[in-house]
Formats: C-alpha cells, sequence, structure tokens
C-alpha cells in the first residue's frame, strides 16, 4: 500500500495527463468500440458503443456489481448514449471532457425482483504520450437502489509511443463504490499494453485480487 500511495503521489507532482492511453466512450467517428473490464470480483462490466460523429457514441452496456459486504448482487442492462462535452487540442496534450445518459432494467437480488434503472456519468481526462490522468463517475438507480462509481486513474509511460509503436503504462488506480458494494477505496497497481486500437490491461488490488481491462476500436 505504501509502494502505490508513493507512485501516485510521483505521478500526480508530473502535473501532465495523456493521449489515446485511456478508455473512452467515443474513439472516432464511424467507428465502434467494444469495452469488457473485470474489476476485482466486484464489478464485471461489458459495452459496445457505435460513433456516428466524432462528438457522439451510442449503444448497449452490461454490468453486474456484487457486494463484498453482503454479497446483494445487481445486474443491469442498459442503453447509454454518451457526449463529447468539450475537447481541448494543444500542442502535445489533449483532454476531454465527456458526459453520458442512459436506462435500462436492473435485477436487484435481494428481492428478486426487476426494476427500471437510470444511468448518469462524466469523464475527463487529459493525456500526453508519457503521462496522464483521468477521473471518471458512474451512476446507476432504480427504486430499490443507488450506486455510484468513482475511478480516477494516473498513468505513467517510460517512453514516447505512436499510433503504430507498442505503448507500455504504469497505472495506478483509486476506485471508490457507493451504496454498499465495497468498504473504502479499492487501490491497483496495472500493467497496460496499447497499440492501434486496441488494449489490454490488468493487475491487482490492494487486497490481492484481478483487475483486468480489455479494448477494442474498429
Amino acid at each position: 500500500m505504501n509502494l502505490i500511495c508513493s507512485t501516485l503521489a510521483g505521478v500526480a507532482l508530473l502535473a501532465v495527463l495523456p493521449h489515446a492511453a485511456h478508455a473512452k466512450p467515443i474513439a472516432f467517428s464511424q467507428g465502434t468500440t467494444i469495452m469488457a473490464e473485470y474489476g476485482a470480483g466486484t464489478m464485471k462490466e461489458a459495452q459496445v458503443f457505435y460513433a456516428p460523429k466524432y462528438y457522439l457514441s451510442l449503444g448497449p452496456g452490461y454490468l453486474e456489481l456484487e457486494s463484498d459486504i453482503d454479497h446483494r448482487r445487481r445486474e443491469i442492462t442498459y442503453a447509454r448514449v454518451n457526449y463529447l462535452a468539450k475537447r481541448w487540442n494543444m500542442e502535445a496534450a489533449q483532454a476531454n471532457v465527456f458526459v453520458w445518459g442512459g436506462a435500462g432494467q436492473a435485477y436487484v437480488s435481494e428481492i428478486n425482483d426487476h426494476q427500471f434503472t437510470g444511468n448518469a456519468g462524466a469523464q475527463i481526462d487529459y493525456e500526453t504520450r508519457r503521462v496522464y490522468s483521468s477521473l471518471k463517475t458512474d451512476w446507476y438507480g432504480a427504486a430499490d437502489f443507488s450506486h455510484r462509481i468513482d475511478t480516477l486513474q494516473l498513468g505513467l509511460a517510460p517512453y514516447k509511443h505512436d499510433y503504430d509503436t507498442l505503448a507500455t503504462w504504469v497505472v495506478v488506480q483509486a476506485r471508490r463504490y457507493t451504496g454498499e458494494i465495497h468498504d473504502g477505496t479499492e487501490w491497483a497497481l496495472l500493467l497496460r499494453l496499447f497499440k492501434r486500437g486496441g488494449w489490454i490491461e490488468a493487475g491487482v488490488t490492494d487486497d490481492g485480487k484481478l483487475q483486468a481491462m480489455a479494448m477494442v476500436n474498429f
């Protein structure tokens, strides 16, 4: 834990954040993004988004949450629209603000029922070819539950990369769940490999559990 905190502090002091290094709900116009994530046994998610415009994408998603406090489970299927609210293109960096909203249906295990569910969230990222950070918040609510997943990622690449070369990132992640899903902040140290339109990342949390994600753009 001390090593993770030290790494986090060191990356934050660099004060510069990365390009093409973070999962985004919109990759490029007329492109499709497929993402899947396994979050330490607590969260599983899959999403498919098509972008008719560079600032807009839409598609279905699936989220499964299982509480490690009392073993309640949510199985949420939804449709979502993502919007690029703001982009800053700088000489050697890029920053983005995304917002989204959607609706679907959730299975609520403790009452063995399905409920209408709303979804809303936002993401901000700022990145170069060497250092990046992002902050994402994602909310899901229904008659009998309200959950929010807040995720902060800070990454450092040991060398500059181009679109056609393999990028290697060391990423520190802090994630917090609301709604009695996980007690406290979950920390993870990840290795990310990225080239062209695809990437994979994997690592462990401070509890020694697997955290992994895969993404492809085409």
